[in-house]
């Protein structure tokens, strides 16, 4: 019987791997969120203050984040299709040591581990995202997206019914997600491994340029980051102290605080994927103005809330605000499209980096103040987001046709 010759058609959106890319992704973000979703059982194992907390996060984002790019980089000259699985076994190593840390730099040590196996699995990733979309770039990186947070939002409450009545030796039984996921990512290497079989030798394709002057597409870049830094900063002081915030302002348990970071990060999930199914259609300059700018008025409402009011305005926020980052990066790769490994890891490079940079600082600055003084300075981030009327509207500009 002769072999079924694999055939790669980028016009056509394939579902199975987005679903596998969805899923594969919800997994390294499930095993990330034990980080923050662990705060208040370290808080009291190891008796940490703010500011420890905040370097806990700060080594797993700059672990996370400094390979990123120089990953990427690489892999849009050498495609890894098994990288990914490579990555996997770092998170497991982390959960492990997570699981049986003693003192806090063997804390410092897993989440590191963690942060090195979430640097290899995103560029490629995302990478494999693109491909899969048929040209329905936003919706595919949204659909990537929500994977991802889903596994965040599903940390906490696994945590709180699982973990934190028992102790965080219990933390070991995301082996079982990580072990499952190299199964997926197995499936996902072998199709882009055909994929590139199948291109490989092919003419030289014709990719669109858009038709910017180099100062334009600089400043743009800069613009889309600068907007990642308003928004990674402000999501940073949610997923490292939100949970510290309402047990201290409320007097609820760490298991209910747990909740209320689940309704920020589900809404993260939801808004991920509306915004870019909606990215495609209305154009991502749109997005990307009102993601960011539009969850002000709730940011600025949320310090002086109710408890109940603070869960409706996380949730509101949480939504709001992601979904820009599909938009945002796909508006990325198409100022870039010959460098996407590279731009897919320099954005989700410098959005980790920067949440770990930013949750010190706030962890530092707790210590000094309060939770309370964090979160009335913070709420003005989002009000940077005026910057994206300087984006170009890429709907309407010209492209030009070079050979790569």
């Amino acid at each position: 019987m002769p072999q079924r010759t694999f055939a790669y058609d980028q016009t056509k959106t394939s579902y199975p791997i987005l679903l596998a890319i969805c899923i594969a992704h919800l997994s390294n973000d499930m095993i990330q969120a034990i980080i923050p979703a662990s705060y208040p059982l370290l808080k009291d194992n190891f008796h940490l203050s703010f500011a420890q907390i905040g370097i806990i996060t700060f080594c797993f984002q700059l672990s996370s984040s400094l390979l990123q790019p120089i990953i990427g980089a690489y892999t849009d000259k050498h495609p890894k299709p098994y990288s990914q699985i490579i990555g996997m076994f770092f998170s497991i190593i982390g959960i492990i040591a997570l699981s049986y840390s003693n003192n806090y730099y063997s804390v410092l040590f897993s989440v590191t581990m963690v942060g090195i196996g979430s640097s290899i699995f995103h560029p490629e990733s995302s990478r494999v995202a693109f491909l899969s979309s048929g040209g329905r770039r936003s919706l595919a990186q949204s659909i990537f997206q929500i994977g991802g947070n889903t596994g965040s939002a599903l940390a906490p409450l696994i945590l709180a019914l699982f973990v934190v009545p028992h102790g965080q030796r219990y933390i070991l039984w995301f082996l079982l997600v990580a072990i499952l996921a190299q199964f997926v990512l197995y499936y996902i290497a072998n199709w882009y491994k055909q994929v590139l079989h199948s291109v490989k030798g092919q003419a030289k394709k014709l990719v669109k340029i858009p038709d910017l002057s180099s100062g334009t597409v600089n400043l743009s870049i800069f613009i889309l980051l600068f907007l990642i830094f308003s928004k990674y900063i402000y999501i940073a002081s949610i997923t490292s102290y939100l949970q510290f915030y309402l047990m201290d302002k409320f007097a609820i348990s760490d298991v209910q605080a747990q909740v209320y970071l689940f309704y920020f990060l589900i809404a993260i999930a939801l808004g991920t994927l509306i915004g870019g199914f909606l990215g495609d259609y209305l154009g991502r300059k749109y997005i990307i103005w009102f993601s960011v700018l539009g969850c002000a008025p709730f940011t600025l409402l949320l310090p002086f809330a109710s408890l109940f009011w603070s869960a409706i305005l996380v949730f509101i926020i949480g939504f709001i605000m992601a979904s820009a980052f599909p938009s945002i990066l796909v508006y990325a790769q198409e100022l870039l499209p010959r460098k996407l490994g590279m731009v897919s890891g320099l954005f989700y490079g410098f959005a980790f980096g920067i949440g770990g940079l930013g949750a010190a600082v706030l962890g530092w600055w707790a210590d000094h103040t309060s939770l309370e003084n964090i979160y009335l300075v913070c709420s003005y981030l989002p009000l940077i987001g005026i910057i994206a009327y300087f984006l170009p509207n890429m709907k309407k500009i010209k492209y030009k046709e070079l050979i790569d």
